[in-house]
This record gives C-alpha cells, sequence and structure tokens, in this order.
C-alpha cells in the first residue's frame, strides 16, 4: 500500500476545515490523512480530532512563516480564512497573501482556496443601491477574499478556487433563527424577497473539498461553486415550522432594514443578502446542485439539516 499523502488544513477546528479533516478521518479507504492546523493544539476541538487520528499542529495564519512551517512536507491544503472574528477586510486580505506564500513556498500542489464572488462587479463602488463599506467594499466579506485570489495564480500555486455558500448554521449561530413576533409568531426576517437562496450545511462545504481532492487535479485552476439546495425563504420558514412544531412565517424587509439591525457585520450581511437577491440567477447558477452532489453524495437538503439539527436552532 503506498504511503499516503496529508491534506493540511487551516481552520481544522472550525465549520469549513473541520469537516473536510472529519470526511477524510471518517473514510477509512482515504488515500489521505489529515494536518489539523490550529492556533490551539490543546482547545477540544483539537483533540477530538486527535482522537480520530488527525496530525495536530500549531499555526497562525496571521504569520507567513508559522503557515508554511505547518505546511512542509504535505501534498494539499486547505487554505480558509476568518473574517467574522476581527472583521477586518485588510486583515483578511493579507491572511490570504500568507497562506498562498506559504503553499508556494512548501511547494504544495493542490490547495483549494475558499474564497467568494466580488459583488463590486455588479454593484460598483458608486451605486448607491446599497453603501459603500470601509471605503472600498460593498460586500466587504466577499470582496476581500475574491480581491486576494490572484496572490495564488500570481504565485503559481495549484488553486482550485471554490465559492461556498450561506450556512444554514447562522440561524443557529449567528441570530438569523426565528424570532417571535408581537402577534407571538416566530417569523424569519430576510431581504430576499422571493428569490432562491443558495445555502447549506457546514459540515457539507467539507465533504465537497473533499470530494475535490479525490479527483485530483481535475478542478486545479478551475473555480467551482457548491450549494446543499436553492432554497426561498418562504420554503425555509415552511420547513422550520413542520419541523420545529411551531408557526414559522417569512417577513420580507427591506435591505436597509436589516442593515439597521445594529449588531456587528450587520450592514456586510444586509449588503450580502441584497446582492444574493438582485444577482439571483448567476449567483445560483455558479452554485450548481448537481455538481455539489457529485462532489458529496450525502449533500444534506435543508429539510435533512433542520431535522439533524433542530435542538440547537434558538427560538428568540
Amino acid at each position: 500500500m503506498s504511503e499516503k499523502r496529508i491534506i493540511a488544513i487551516t481552520g481544522a477546528t472550525g465549520a469549513q476545515g473541520g469537516g473536510l479533516a472529519r470526511a477524510i478521518l471518517n473514510d477509512k479507504n482515504s488515500s489521505f490523512k489529515v494536518r489539523a492546523i490550529t492556533r490551539d493544539v490543546n482547545s477540544e476541538k483539537a483533540n477530538a480530532l486527535k482522537k480520530l487520528g488527525a496530525e495536530v499542529v500549531s499555526g497562525n495564519i496571521d504569520e507567513e512563516e508559522s503557515i508554511t512551517k505547518a505546511f512542509e512536507g504535505a501534498y494539499a491544503a486547505y487554505c480558509v480564512t476568518f473574517y467574522w472574528a476581527h472583521m477586518s477586510p485588510d486583515r483578511e486580505i493579507s491572511n490570504a497573501y500568507n497562506l498562498a506564500k506559504a503553499a508556494k513556498s512548501a511547494g504544495i500542489k493542490h490547495a483549494i482556496w475558499s474564497t467568494l464572488d466580488d459583488t463590486r462587479k455588479k454593484f460598483p463602488l458608486n451605486d448607491t443601491r446599497m453603501p459603500t463599506l470601509f471605503g472600498r467594499f460593498k460586500v466587504p466579506h466577499y470582496d476581500a477574499k475574491a480581491e486576494a485570489d490572484h496572490y495564488f495564480t500570481d504565485l503559481g500555486v495549484p488553486t482550485t478556487f471554490l465559492l461556498t455558500s450561506f450556512y444554514w448554521e447562522n440561524l443557529i449561530y449567528f441570530g438569523l433563527g426565528p424570532k417571535k413576533g408581537a402577534d407571538g409568531k416566530y417569523y424569519l426576517n430576510f431581504p430576499m424577497g422571493n428569490k432562491k437562496l443558495p445555502s447549506m450545511a457546514a459540515e457539507d462545504i467539507g465533504k465537497c473539498a473533499y470530494g475535490i481532492f479525490k479527483r485530483e487535479k481535475e478542478f486545479i485552476g478551475k473555480t467551482v461553486g457548491i450549494a446543499g439546495e436553492h432554497i426561498t425563504i418562504s420554503k425555509m420558514a415552511e420547513t422550520l415550522s413542520k419541523v420545529l412544531g411551531i408557526e414559522v412565517l417569512y417577513n420580507e424587509i427591506t435591505p436597509d432594514a436589516f442593515r439597521s439591525f445594529g449588531y456587528p457585520g450587520a450592514e456586510d450581511m444586509g449588503n450580502m443578502l441584497q446582492y444574493k437577491r438582485d444577482n439571483e440567477e448567476e449567483y445560483c447558477k455558479l452554485r450548481n446542485l448537481d455538481f455539489s452532489r457529485s462532489l458529496n453524495p450525502e449533500l444534506m437538503t435543508f429539510e435533512n439539516w433542520a431535522i439533524k439539527n433542530k435542538n440547537l436552532i434558538p427560538l428568540q
């Protein structure tokens, strides 16, 4: 039996990287082994990966040298940044540069860069339909990633550019779940009109990434997009009503109303949802469901996910 090749995974204790790590570790016939990169090698999540058989090493994407060392000897690397931990587009771009430089220095043969669309192609900075944020972005957590894509290309890193989708876990951890109205009913407050939202279980992002790595060089140099379902918010509300056993309705609000919620990142999220609403056809097309299922035959639908996670969804 040939020696298993190492996939080095940044964000290995997070949503995307953790999903990839578990997908590989749970496949007893995998030709890969996991090197989980994390800042805290003694965290509960890091220890859980060790128990599954991962090599856990220290690494910090703020430090190029640290990541280069963590990538050394690996065949492939999963590169992801953590915008919501700091909400700084400039830091996001710097982190991506560190990842690309480290991948080049370590001789990585296949990198997956978890990126997103540049929304400024549809909403230029002078477009008054949505506010410009940080002086040069429309949707900072999208545009900063897209702005960094060229680092991987310029440095000649063999890269697959992976366009991800809205996590359903945002209903649990980002305060976007059902909220009780004055009438006692629960509402999903979104500015999506009747448009479909490409979205998925966070765990499935990692499983799809594993599918890309298993297909070797097929997607190197290409941009591919994934989703679990293209679903309207009305359908999400209907599904939650059935699964949770309560009445959940869709409260369609304006992007301006969403941006005014005032929590950190509300403007960014409001702009993001407006972008998806107003650019539905192209946005969905970039995230083909049949392609996603070809990478990950276990791809969950929203109903599958809701049933599995119903006890975690807070009712506020």
